[in-house]
């Protein structure tokens, strides 16, 4: 798996992870929504440069002008619903591209710190020849994003498979290496200490989806 660490070099994605973080700004839900979908652009705008392009031809009001779009067409896929804001900040940028959307969440089914995986509800286009990008704010233990590729049948293979996250554990990275293709591509905004014993990042933030949209019962 080919890893991309964007927050290694100072740039203003530092900044809106720093928001997203801070208990003194994060309470507003408005601002972290906005935050996370501007570390989305920024994911986005990286991403793009990797992507492989082909020679087109612009007719301009005076004349000709040759320059590059992106050859093959993107699908964005993000898990619900902590997913939505970061999936914005792509849209904002692939805006012509298609758009799915997969539930995904930790069932305790003992109630306790013990969990499996419940993948329940998907939305998605079809990925044969196109650069699929999932977006998932949380990289924890891996096993979401793990299951949703397993939910979603890849049997029509996307040309390439991206994975996007804002924060990521060094356990779901592995997690990922063990139990992904090796030419999947993924990308980390933000590399955080470890899991705890509840299998929550470390430093991390918290809840995504509940900073974002509220709590849930």
């Amino acid at each position: 798996m080919h890893i991309h660490y964007l927050s290694e070099q100072n740039s203003l994605l530092n900044h809106f992870l720093a928001e997203i973080r801070a208990v003194s700004i994060q309470n507003d839900r408005m601002r972290f929504r906005k935050n996370m979908e501007r570390i989305g652009e920024i994911m986005a705008y990286e991403l793009s440069k990797t992507l492989d392009y082909k020679a087109i031809a612009i007719q301009t009001p005076l004349g000709v002008k040759k320059t590059t779009a992106v050859s093959a067409p993107v699908v964005l896929c993000s898990i619900l619903r902590a997913g939505l804001a970061l999936h914005q900040g792509f849209m904002n940028f692939f805006d012509a591209a298609e758009n799915g959307f997969v539930s995904a969440y930790r069932h305790h089914f003992n109630n306790d710190d013990q969990f499996e995986i419940l993948v329940e509800y998907q939305a998605a286009p079809s990925f044969e020849g196109k650069n699929l990008i999932l977006i998932d704010p949380m990289l924890a233990t891996g096993q979401s994003i793990v299951a949703v590729i397993h939910k979603l049948h890849l049997e029509h293979q996307p040309k390439e498979i991206h994975i996007a996250v804002a924060i990521a554990a060094p356990e779901g990275i592995a997690y990922l290496e063990k139990n992904l293709p090796t030419n999947c591509h993924l990308w980390v905004a933000a590399l955080d200490e470890k899991l705890n014993e509840k299998n929550y990042i470390i430093p991390g933030l918290g809840d995504a989806g509940d900073l974002a949209y509220g709590s849930k019962l």
